[in-house]
């Protein structure tokens, strides 16, 4: 295997433009306090991306991923524990396609 420099530079150009991005937003609202709206907007933006992956996933889960997700909500509202209720989710989804032969 050698090494290629043009892939080199674009993944080191990838990461470069990944940490200004980052980098940009925290010294921009270290400087400027944004408006009450944006403020409430990057509150909710985690609830938002979650549900924006989880939507797609549940559509084509079939039946086996809508209980597998009732099972970590319903582990959500009990326990108040995120990190149990993945796992409840993901043990629960795991074990019904170990079961119907889904791998």
């Amino acid at each position: 295997m050698s090494l290629r420099w043009d892939v080199l530079a674009a993944i080191l150009g990838m990461a470069l433009a990944t940490y200004l991005c980052r980098a940009g937003g925290y010294a921009i609202l270290r400087v400027v306090r944004p408006p009450p709206f944006v403020q409430a907007m990057l509150l909710h933006l985690p609830g938002a991306i979650f549900v924006a992956f989880l939507a797609p996933a549940l559509a084509n889960g079939g039946w086996a991923a809508w209980v597998a997700a009732a099972a970590a909500l319903l582990a959500q509202v009990r326990l108040g524990k995120l990190a149990v209720s993945i796992v409840v989710g993901v043990g629960v989804l795991w074990g019904l396609r170990a079961l119907a032969g889904g791998g």
